[in-house]
């Protein structure tokens, strides 16, 4: 293993060391600080010349100061002469800026994607894009891999009866329809209105969720607004218990107060992102299939099996 290192840019520290940890590795010396003004400043302590170098970095909040941490590690490491450099981002942020739904408003996450190759990435590996055509940005290899797979053996083991898979909202089906198929279980849909950013109401319920345990499956929770009230609707319609099983914990605004306030009975979450301990939230890892997919790479091996739901 001796011809790749694994740098932690900072977001993701203790992510990073538990990939490494997997890896039987040690994590690359650098130093990052921040200039006077505010700008970032990187140094990177010992030779990467001639290695495949994997950039640990999450793009959450605060977004701008992790997504330039990523940018200036990349073009360190471009010219200190690194063979490849591989951006591994579990949380890839701007994801949801992905096509023009109104007149004169960008296209964030083709722009980010622009900038992470010119700074001189050539590859990138993610994890449950929030829109999946992103990959098409780029014109490097991207692994988007899926974070359901760790979803399933847990949901496996709880031993839950008359269960079924709920999306909360039309654009997730096909996630919750591939957890339910590999499960043998029937899946219910939650058609919402939303009226603006991140302010969401529960229109309808589509399927039969009486006396059944509720298990929500949604990529990402951010304000947490539409699971709450997804929560409160399938309760309303009977539900004798609502889990939700969510990749990225954003949880931005009033996150954690809604969650913690909210009828949802258990919040399962990946550690793309830290967070603050919660009694109603369970965090799982997802660094041992980071850490194989990189293995995987460095001995230019197939990953498909490792991220193929």
């Amino acid at each position: 293993m001796s011809n790749f290192k694994i740098i932690s840019c900072g977001s993701n520290d203790e992510f990073a060391e538990k990939m490494a940890k997997h890896l039987d590795m040690s994590l690359v010396d650098v130093t990052i600080s921040e200039f006077s003004d505010g700008e970032t400043n990187v140094q990177v302590n010992e030779s990467v010349r001639g290695q495949d170098v994997f950039i640990i970095q999450s793009t959450y909040n605060p977004v701008n100061k992790h997504l330039m941490q990523l940018l200036i590690m990349c073009d360190c490491l471009k010219r200190s002469n690194a063979k490849s450099i591989t951006a591994v981002i579990p949380y890839f942020g701007y994801a949801r800026q992905d096509r023009k739904v109104l007149p004169r408003v960008p296209i964030t996450a083709k722009l980010v994607a622009d900038m992470i190759q010119v700074a001189g990435a050539t590859r990138v590996v993610t994890m449950d894009l929030h829109a999946a055509q992103i990959q098409g940005f780029f014109n490097i290899p991207v692994d988007n891999l899926y974070g359901t797979i760790i979803f399933l053996n847990y949901i496996k083991d709880m031993g839950l009866e008359n269960t079924i898979i709920a999306s909360p909202d039309v654009g997730g089906v096909a996630r919750a329809r591939s957890v339910a198929k590999h499960l043998n279980l029937d899946i219910a849909i939650i058609d919402k209105r939303r009226e603006k950013a991140n302010s969401s109401e529960v229109m309808n319920i589509i399927g039969d969720v009486d006396n059944k345990e509720v298990i929500l499956i949604d990529d990402m929770i951010d304000t947490g607004g539409t699971i709450v009230k997804a929560a409160s609707a399938l309760k309303a319609k009977g539900a004798k218990s609502v889990q939700v099983f969510a990749v990225h914990p954003v949880f931005s605004g009033n996150a954690y107060k809604d969650l913690e306030n909210s009828d949802l009975d258990e919040i399962i979450v990946l550690d793309t992102i830290p967070i603050k301990k919660s009694p109603k939230i369970k965090v799982l890892s997802s660094s041992e299939i980071f850490a194989n997919v990189i293995l995987s790479i460095n001995e230019n091996k197939s990953v498909h099996g490792l991220f193929h739901v």
